[in-house]
C-alpha cells in the first residue's frame, strides 16, 4: 500500500508516526554537526522543506525526545553509534518568526516578545523547583509582551543560561523564518526601528551567548538591505 504524501505537514514526528512518504534528510544532521559551525544560516525558497528539516533537528537533539529513537530508526543518521548516542541529549530552543507579519513596529515588537514569553512558558517548571535564586525568579517572571528592550534582547540568552545550568549542556537554538519580520518591516515602512531591535536580539542570542552550543537560522533572504548580523 502506497504511503500518504502528507502534503503541508511540517512536523517531523507526525510524518514518521503517520508513516507518511518521507525522503530521508537526516544526513543533514551529520553534515551540519561535523562542520562545527557555531551559527548556520540556511536560505532557500518557500516550500523547500526548511521547517520540516528544523523540526527533524529539534526531535533528534532535544531532551524532550530522549525516548523517541523510533523516529530515527531505519534512517541514515541511525547508522552511526556516535549519533545514536547523541539523540535526545541537548536542551533545544525552537523558535519561529513565521507569524510575525504585523503592520507596525509596535505590533511586530509585541509579537516577537510574545513568542519569547511562550518560550519561557515551556520551561516554567524551572520556577517550581529549588533552582532559581530570588533575583532569577523575579527576572524570569518579568518576561512579557511589554518588557523593556534590554530585557527582550537578553531574554533568549538568559533562558539559555538557565537551561545549561539545569541540564549540564549548552543549548541548541533553532530559529525558523528569521527574516519574515524584516520583510514586513520593509514593506510597511518600519525597517529602521525593527532592524535595531532585531540586531540587538540576534547579537545577544547568537554572538555573545556563552551558553550556545550550535544554532541554525532559516529564511528566504540571503542578504538583507542592511546587515542585521553581528556574527
Amino acid at each position: 500500500m502506497a504511503r500518504a504524501l502528507g502534503i503541508g505537514n511540517q512536523d517531523f514526528e507526525k510524518v514518521r508516526v503517520n508513516d507518511n512518504f518521507y525522503i530521508d534528510k537526516t544526513k543533514f544532521i551529520k553534515e551540519w554537526w561535523d562542520r562545527g559551525d557555531s551559527v548556520t544560516l540556511i536560505t532557500r525558497p518557500r516550500r523547500f522543506g526548511k521547517t520540516l528539516n528544523m523540526s527533524m533537528v529539534e526531535k533528534f537533539f532535544s531532551v524532550n525526545y530522549a525516548d523517541r529513537s523510533d523516529l530515527f530508526e531505519g534512517l541514515f543518521i541511525w547508522q552511526e553509534e556516535k549519533y545514536r548516542k547523541m539523540q535526545g541529549t541537548y536542551p533545544v530552543l525552537f523558535i519561529s518568526f513565521a507569524d510575525v507579519k504585523e503592520n507596525s513596529f509596535i505590533q511586530a515588537r509585541k509579537k516577537i516578545c510574545r513568542i519569547i514569553k511562550e518560550l519561557y512558558r515551556q520551561f516554567a517548571f524551572l520556577t517550581e523547583e529549588n533552582f532559581f535564586s530570588t533575583d532569577e525568579k523575579r527576572d524570569f517572571g518579568r518576561i512579557s509582551v511589554d518588557m523593556e528592550d534590554n530585557e527582550a534582547s537578553f531574554a533568549i540568552k538568559g533562558l539559555s543560561g538557565y537551561l545549561e545550568r539545569y541540564y549540564g549542556k549548552k543549548v541548541i537554538i533553532l530559529l525558523d523564518e528569521y527574516d519574515t519580520p524584516m520583510q514586513e518591516a520593509y514593506v510597511n515602512g518600519y525597517w529602521t526601528e525593527l532592524a535595531a531591535f532585531i540586531r540587538s536580539l540576534f547579537n545577544s542570542t547568537f554572538k555573545t551567548n556563552p551558553y550556545l552550543e550550535r544554532a541554525i537560522m532559516t529564511g528566504i533572504t540571503r542578504i538583507s538591505k542592511e546587515s542585521i548580523f553581528l556574527i
